[in-house]
C-alpha cells in the first residue's frame, strides 16, 4: 500500500487529502483519470508526481468507498 503518500493538512487545500503534502488533491487525480487521462498524461502534466502517487490516490479512493456509514434514524 502507498497510503503514506496521502497527507491531510487542515491549512492546505482546505483539508482535502493531497499527494505528499503537495497542492495536488486526490480528487484532482481521480477526476483526471475518470475523464480519460492516462497515468502518463498525469505524470507529464504534473512532473513532480511519481507513479506511486497515482497508485496511492487510487488506493485511498478504494479504501474510502469501502467504508460504511450507517444512518441512525430517530423515532
Amino acid at each position: 500500500m502507498h497510503l503514506d503518500r496521502i497527507t491531510v493538512d487542515p491549512h492546505r487545500m482546505g483539508g482535502l487529502p493531497c499527494i505528499r503534502d503537495l497542492r495536488v488533491t486526490v480528487a484532482t487525480l481521480l477526476g483526471q483519470l475518470a475523464a480519460g487521462r492516462t497515468h502518463e498524461d498525469l505524470l507529464s502534466d504534473y512532473p513532480y508526481l511519481e507513479t506511486d502517487d497515482i497508485t496511492a490516490a487510487l488506493e485511498f479512493a478504494a479504501a474510502r468507498v469501502s467504508e460504511r456509514e450507517l444512518a441512525v434514524h430517530s423515532a
